[in-house]
């Protein structure tokens, strides 16, 4: 009797691991989402499961000036990025800390499933 190849695929689903099934997700962020912070130096991301930091990137852009109504977006580029908890929390280290205003961190990374995921993440600094 033969298995029709959607069923072989499917049982053989059931067995990998799920870590290597899972997309990796955004679980954490400091500052948070939507949170108020002063002036921070340092930015963090920590996904679900460790990342190939080949894949991984950020971006830090202000969105909005405190007093300037046609603010447009401002790249930040003063900062470095490194990694910790095995590859699971990327660290955003500005030179300067961040001004008044309103942020965007977009990022994007792949875990061991190699299925590229991103998002954005939105604070305020006051």
């Amino acid at each position: 009797m033969r298995i029709p190849a959607f069923f072989a695929a499917l049982a053989l689903s059931a067995l990998a691991p799920a870590a290597l099934l899972a997309h990796v997700q955004l679980t954490a962020s400091t500052p948070a989402a939507g949170a108020e912070a002063k002036a921070p130096k340092a930015i963090t991301l920590t996904f679900s499961q460790p990342v190939d930091p080949a894949t991984a990137a950020a971006s830090i852009v202000m969105t909005a000036m405190p007093g300037m109504a046609d603010h447009g977006e401002m790249p930040i580029r003063n900062f470095t990025a490194s990694w910790s908890d095995g590859g699971k929390t990327m660290t955003l280290t500005l030179r300067k800390p961040l001004p008044a205003g309103t942020y965007e961190v977009r990022w994007q990374a792949a875990a061991a499933d190699g299925h590229g995921m991103n998002g954005t993440v939105t604070f305020n600094v006051t």
